[in-house]
């Protein structure tokens, strides 16, 4: 897969990570890393222009839920750090941090994204958001302190993630950083 780059706006990895965190490291150290070189399941699991809601939901069989761990808002955008759990067995498949510009959703949108319910990718399609998903770039990441406590791993652990873009109605409306859980 070719990973196309955007012009204007595009996920910026530590601008996303500097929402929740003050040292990217905390998180996760990334290093870029291209389609070709990823394990089968990662690539799988990341290298397309899908939502990860559905993706994640094929690969392991059951419906996600949604845990909301920390929000920032701010006049024009809403933030969340969130972990996607299989319904099956509560087990974590999916960690990610979303930003979205609130200007480029509706209302009813908006207020389901801020209940904390439902995954994001299951409300847009749901209300049928006319939209884009774009894979920007693609990431062998590292875990760092947080990411070893919410995925049970080591320090030698390595896994992949992804930052995206969502286009709404043809503009740039949801910035997406999504790490998948080591197979």
């Amino acid at each position: 897969m070719n990973v196309t780059r955007v012009s204007e706006p595009t996920p910026d990895l530590s601008e996303l990570i500097g929402i929740f965190f003050d040292r990217q490291d905390t998180l996760a150290e990334f290093v870029p890393v291209e389609a070709a070189s990823m394990p089968e399941v990662a690539r799988r699991l990341l290298a397309h222009h899908d939502h990860m809601t559905v993706t994640v939901e094929a690969y392991h069989g059951t419906p996600v839920d949604v845990d909301v761990l920390q929000t920032w808002v701010s006049d024009t955008h809403y933030a969340r750090e969130i972990l996607l759990r299989r319904q099956t067995d509560g087990k974590v498949v999916q960690y990610g941090i979303v930003r979205l510009d609130r200007r480029q959703l509706p209302p009813a949108v908006q207020a389901e994204i801020v209940a904390q319910r439902r995954p994001l990718g299951r409300i847009l399609i749901d209300h049928d958001v006319m939209r884009e998903v774009e894979c920007v770039a693609l990431w062998e990441v590292i875990p760092g302190a947080r990411l070893q406590e919410l995925f049970g791993v080591g320090p030698d652990e390595r896994t992949y993630g992804r930052t995206a873009l969502i286009h709404c109605n043809g503009v740039p409306a949801i910035e997406l950083l999504e790490i998948v859980t080591p197979s």
